[in-house]
């Protein structure tokens, strides 16, 4: 089995910044792309932010110039800094992760169980 487990989410006024983490474990061989994603009330999931194993990064024309995506991949970690918060950033952000559980095994794609981030105006 594989866990991704995140943290810091939490209520930031406008401008402000928090950076959120996300830990893969359990039964993890090998990890290919990393990213968050975000869904708001009534809104469907999209994507925030994907990094490669070797740091290559593509994020949503909305959150250019003020997230920042990046992976430990020692730690099997991926960061997500969110700086200059606006209100329409507020959402539940999900890690994602595509690991491969063994060598003899597809990619399959997980998801952490998300964190609430809301800013307030």
């Amino acid at each position: 089995q594989v866990q991704l487990v995140e943290s810091g989410g939490g209520l930031v006024q406008a401008g402000g910044s928090l950076r959120l983490s996300c830990a893969a474990s359990g039964s993890v061989f090998s990890i290919n792309a990393m990213g968050w994603y975000r869904q708001a009330p009534e809104k469907q999931r999209e994507l925030v932010a994907r990094v490669t194993p070797g740091g290559s990064t593509n994020y949503a024309d909305s959150v250019k110039g003020r997230f920042t995506i990046s992976r430990d991949n020692a730690k099997n970690t991926v960061y997500l800094q969110m700086n200059s918060l606006k209100p329409e950033d507020t959402a539940v952000y999900y890690c994602n992760a595509d690991i491969r559980t063994s060598w003899y095994r597809n990619i399959d794609s997980y998801w952490g169980q998300g964190t609430q981030v809301t800013v307030s105006s």
